[in-house]
């Protein structure tokens, strides 16, 4: 059975920073690409950002040159440094597998509020 247990969030300032990170257990990590996902209340998940297995990044426009997913596969977790957050990245944020999902882990509450 997968496992995914994201943290790292909390409250921040327009403009600040945070990195989340998503441990994995119950899957063969190093093969699957894995995606942080978002959503809001009343909204549809979104994909933010993914990683493949080899290391190749892929990122939604309007994170792009802000936001950096990066992987360590013999700690078996996936990380999102964020930086610059916006009022409206406000959101639950998730880890999981790109295009594979598994089980939807509890997510990590980010809120960017002055």
């Amino acid at each position: 059975q997968v496992q995914l247990v994201e943290s790292g969030g909390g409250l921040v300032q327009p403009g600040g920073s945070l990195r989340l990170s998503c441990a994995a257990s119950g899957v063969i990590f190093r093969i699957y690409s894995m995606g942080w996902y978002r959503q809001v209340p009343g909204g549809q998940r979104e994909l933010v950002a993914r990683v493949t297995s080899s290391g190749t990044t892929y990122y939604r426009d309007s994170v792009k040159g802000r936001f950096t997913i990066s992987r360590d596969n013999a700690k078996n977790t996936v990380y999102l440094q964020m930086l610059n957050l916006k009022l409206e990245e406000t959101a639950v944020y998730y880890c999981n597998g790109f295009p594979t999902t598994w089980g939807w882990g509890q997510g990590t509450q980010v809120t960017v509020s002055s």
